[in-house]
């Protein structure tokens, strides 16, 4: 079974240049035939049981600061997951959203290294606003850490 690892990002980064803090992590699949949007959507739709409760739990906890919440139309071809697409390419598609604590990307980029091996990156990156924005980075950094690799596994399993 594919493991994802830890891979080191670089700022300023391209897709999000004001960014001021980044993580990525990426798992090799042999689905040659796979695009940024399917990739996105593959992980998205990977989220186990645990992440969807703290989800909802997170929700809760925010909604007295007038922070965003997750829940999204998922009818909206415009929306993966519960994040708006903000930009495509052949290679890569960037998710995100802006609010008034912290702006977030997370950026899904493929690349086709054979004609049986495909490297799957996912990218966060954000942009703290304020000193709520530092806070609410550090409190879900731990999750954050267990999630992504958790749901790029699940996404890419073989």
């Amino acid at each position: 079974m594919a493991q994802p690892s830890f891979v080191p990002v670089f700022l300023p980064h391209v897709a999000m240049p004001n960014a001021d803090w980044a993580d990525a992590f990426a798992i090799r699949t042999s689905n040659n035939a796979i695009t940024p949007e399917m990739a996105a959507h593959k992980i998205m739709a990977s989220r186990p049981d645990w992440v969807v409760h703290l989800m909802r739990f997170r929700d809760l906890v925010v909604r007295p600061f007038g922070l965003k919440s997750g829940a999204r139309d998922s009818t909206d071809p415009n929306i993966i997951g519960i994040f708006p697409i903000m930009a495509r390419s052949e290679s890569s598609i960037t998710l995100g959203l802006d609010d008034k604590h912290l702006d977030f990307r997370l950026l899904v980029e493929v690349e086709h290294d054979s004609p049986d091996q495909t490297l799957i990156r996912a990218t966060t990156l954000t942009k703290r606003h304020n000193m709520f924005g530092r806070a609410y980075l550090a409190t879900i950094m731990p999750f954050h850490r267990v999630i992504v690799p958790t749901m790029l596994k699940a996404a890419f399993p073989q």
